[in-house]
């Protein structure tokens, strides 16, 4: 059964409508409140969105998911593909439709920073300019502050992050322990094609060939997941080994880290939860994936 989620512009709008969904039934018990959940987006919606929407369900219990349409400038670099980044509002408004959203909260740019970029932002400290961060500087600063931002308006219990932005996620949560925000994070695993792909929206950039070339990242992955019980080094090695095997693909970076993306001891227990990631363009795409890896164990 699909619902048809109620579209907000404005500050004003999202107010309003959010107000009753948490209180079920006020003449009953005007004390009692929903839970409120939050999937924040930059539209153009996959599969891989809809399965984030039905992790909010499940974390509410009855109350309103909000899904957030906004492609956040802040988090943008020179040169970066802002002005291509696809927008696709009425296939989107579909998508949540048939997952049951109740609210879409659709602002532009004078809803979100009225008066233009914020005076006081999020500084995401050192774990915002390693990785992502080190290719992207300002990134996470941008990421940060319009997450932040939204948690403020819509003021959810819960909001639920994919685990293919991994340092996203790692930084998200950090923030919400650092400033006491009071909300639960929940991370969603990566959703992915048959051949291996992680979803994505920047997926329709690629031609054919590129598409076919892409799937390398994937076999990386499991390249250093296989050999994580040899140690962080032998996992990096195999992930390098596997990238030279291939053609077509321009490296960022391939990094085995702890699970909080620290580094890891030369020597591990066996057993001890890791991750690798990559970030690469494949012709004029940059994509990025990750994946858990249990390090050392002989």
């Amino acid at each position: 059964m699909t619902t048809t989620p109620v579209l907000a512009r404005t500050r004003e709008e999202l107010g309003s409508l959010l107000s009753p969904m948490r209180t079920p039934d006020r003449r009953a018990d005007r004390h009692s409140s929903r839970r409120v959940g939050l999937v924040p987006t930059m539209g153009a919606l996959h599969d891989g969105h809809a399965s984030l929407m039905r992790v909010a369900r499940e974390h509410v219990s009855g109350g309103p998911v909000v899904v957030s349409i906004f492609v956040n400038p802040m988090q943008f670099g020179p040169g970066e593909d802002l002005d291509e980044y696809p927008r696709s509002l009425d296939a989107d408004l579909k998508l949540c439709e048939r997952e049951g959203v109740d609210v879409v909260f659709a602002p532009d740019l004078e809803q979100v920073y009225p008066g233009g970029e914020p005076l006081v932002a999020i500084d995401p400290g050192p774990l915002g300019e390693v990785l992502e961060g080190d290719i992207r500087p300002g990134h996470f600063r941008g990421v940060l502050t319009v997450v932040a931002k939204l948690f403020g308006l819509v003021r959810p219990d819960v909001a639920v992050f994919g685990e293919k932005d991994y340092q996203q996620l790692v930084l998200i949560r950090r923030m919400v322990t650092d400033l006491c925000v009071g909300i639960e994070i929940v991370g969603a695993e990566t959703r992915r094609e048959p051949d291996g792909l992680a979803l994505s929206s920047r997926n329709r950039y690629l031609d054919t060939d590129h598409r076919l070339r892409a799937v390398a990242l994937n076999r990386t992955l499991l390249a250093a997941k296989a050999a994580a019980h040899q140690g962080p080094a032998a996992a990096l090695a195999a992930a390098q080994a596997e990238l030279r095997a291939t053609n077509g693909i321009d490296l960022d970076y391939v990094a085995i880290t702890d699970r909080e993306l620290g580094e890891l001891p030369a020597d591990p227990a066996p057993g001890t939860e890791g991750r690798v990631l990559i970030a690469a363009r494949v012709g004029g795409t940059r994509l990025i994936d990750n994946m858990p890896i249990a390090i050392g164990g002989g």
